[in-house]
């Protein structure tokens, strides 16, 4: 029986009254719980999973599904609006979101940006895990340790470059990323490292934490040195003049042809990215900003582009879906919400893996079936609360500030229970504040404290496999195409500015 067929007859599973209940409420409650800085889809699905214990599994599994998969819109909101992301995928969105929501007054039209991009990714990565799902996680299974020792190489080279005219100035900080990165214990031996004597950094630095005050908090600093402007503007009677309707908010047809290109390669490229073992959303969107670097654009990324807004969404949804293709077809989960997601199934008796297609089709092509249908409803609810959204950015400054620091302070605390969070959120807004003031990009930062850890743990077990020889590098076919293209980039970008000043010369 053909995939279409499966796929006609999986629809039929989920388009019962029960299954669309959970598939709305899932996508509605994974919209929240993406807006809440702190919580994250891992949480929001471990949180739920209890809730669906006395349903069938094909009910409780779309319902998670739909959250999940929901949870990657959610994540823009905050960081658009906020630029605090409200999940770890939403980093890259922020670099372009908050700038084209604030500084070139399109709020609206930023909101539908990211939405638009989330649904055209997403739709990609579903119909890539509908007729190759099983194909592309035999694919992921050839990534081993020194394949993606040369993916995250090359993705940590495309940092530097990735914001900003000064590579110089790139370079800094994502050496600096790196070395917040290796705080704590050793993943591999256990020592401590860079603890400096305190016991709460034997855990390392937490990442929410880390985000939301590097991002959201050293907002609210600006916001306390913008605020004598804002209240002399408000006094002089001037407003922003945001349109605050769905009308007000569509975007142009000039607008839709700058969103689809980059959403349609962040979504081929998210799709892969989901599929590899640890690589996750947050790699997929920031590999999707990465590549779109390298493309045209209409006004510089990270000054308010719609091609790194639709580049970082498409990617990170498109890897949602990718996700499910090893959840599925091998039983392996490629992040820690697939970890529960697997712990779900196997609670209801089910036993992902290849027979899983053959033994459970209802289950598998209802599932899949459900994400076409959460990718319809997520996009309906998310474009209709826009204008509802929007007013946030007509509150006044100094009503701000206290609202975006709460939200900050309990975001920090939520994820780690401690007083310790909420410290490293307020010295990561410090640091966060100094950088943006002396005009160094802080994204580099934080996507090389992302990446490093699963760097270090890959590079350090492909040379444990190897022996610690160096050719495991250039002997496997995957992993040398990759390393060439790593060398290619690094020559390119060396030879680059050699060739630029002799042009001018």
């Amino acid at each position: 029986m053909s995939n279409f067929v499966l796929l006609i007859q999986g629809f039929g599973t989920a388009l019962t009254p029960m299954n669309i209940g959970a598939c709305v409420l899932g996508a509605v409650l994974g919209l929240v719980v993406g807006a809440m800085p702190g919580i994250g889809s891992l949480a929001g699905v471990a949180l739920l999973l209890p809730l669906t214990y006395k349903f069938n599994p094909t009910t409780a599994i779309i319902m998670l599904g739909a959250l999940y998969y929901s949870n990657m819109y959610g994540g823009s909101f905050s960081a658009i609006l906020l630029n605090i992301p409200g999940d770890s995928p939403a980093v890259v969105t922020t670099l372009d979101g908050y700038p084209m929501a604030t500084k070139r007054k399109r709020p609206g039209q930023a909101l539908l940006t990211a939405n638009m991009a989330s649904f055209v990714g997403g739709t990609i990565g579903i119909f890539i895990l509908t007729f190759m799902g099983p194909g592309l996680a035999n694919l992921g299974l050839k990534f081993g340790p020194s394949e993606m020792t040369a993916l995250l190489l090359i993705a940590m080279t495309s940092i530097s470059w990735l914001v900003g005219e000064n590579p110089i100035k790139g370079v800094v900080i994502t050496c600096f990323g790196i070395l917040l990165a290796c705080m704590g214990m050793d993943t591999l031996s256990g020592a401590p490292r860079y603890e400096f004597g305190n016991m709460y950094l034997l855990g390392g630095i937490p990442f929410t934490p880390f985000v939301i005050g590097s991002v959201g908090f050293a907002q609210v600093i600006n916001l306390i040195n913008d605020r004598e402007a804002d209240n002399e503007k408000r006094a002089r009677g001037e407003s922003d003049g945001m349109k605050l309707s769905i009308r007000g908010s569509m975007l142009t047809g000039h607008d839709f042809k700058r969103l689809l290109p980059p959403a349609l390669r962040s979504g081929f490229l998210g799709t892969f990215v989901g599929v590899l073992p640890g690589a996750g959303a947050t790699s997929g969107s920031f590999m999707g900003y990465a590549i779109q670097k390298k493309f045209k654009s209409e006004e510089p990324l990270g000054t308010g582009a719609i091609e790194g807004i639709a580049a970082s969404e498409a990617a990170n949804n498109a890897a949602a879906a990718g996700a499910f293709a090893p959840l599925l077809a091998l039983g392996i989960p490629g992040s820690g919400t697939g970890a529960v997601l697997l712990g779900g199934l196997m609670m209801w008796g089910l036993s992902p893996g290849p027979l899983l297609f053959d033994s459970e089709p209802e289950f598998c092509w209802g599932l899949i079936a459900s994400l076409f249908m959460a990718n319809i409803f997520t996009l309906i609810v998310a474009i209709c609360v826009i204008p509802f959204l929007i007013k946030i950015l007509s509150v006044p400054i100094k009503y701000m500030i206290p609202i975006i620091t709460v939200v900050c302070v309990v975001g920090a605390y939520s994820t780690s229970n401690s007083m310790f969070g909420v410290i490293i959120m307020f010295l990561s807004g410090i640091v966060g504040y100094l950088l943006n003031k002396n005009n160094f990009p802080s994204a580099p930062m934080l996507l090389s404290f992302v990446l490093a850890p699963l760097l270090e743990s890959n590079m350090r077990k492909a040379f444990i496999l190897s022996g610690g020889s160096i050719s495991i590098f250039f002997t496997r076919p995957i992993t040398c195409v990759l390393m060439i293209i790593f060398f290619a980039i690094i020559l390119v970008s060396a030879i680059k500015p050699m060739l630029s000043k002799k042009k001018n010369g």
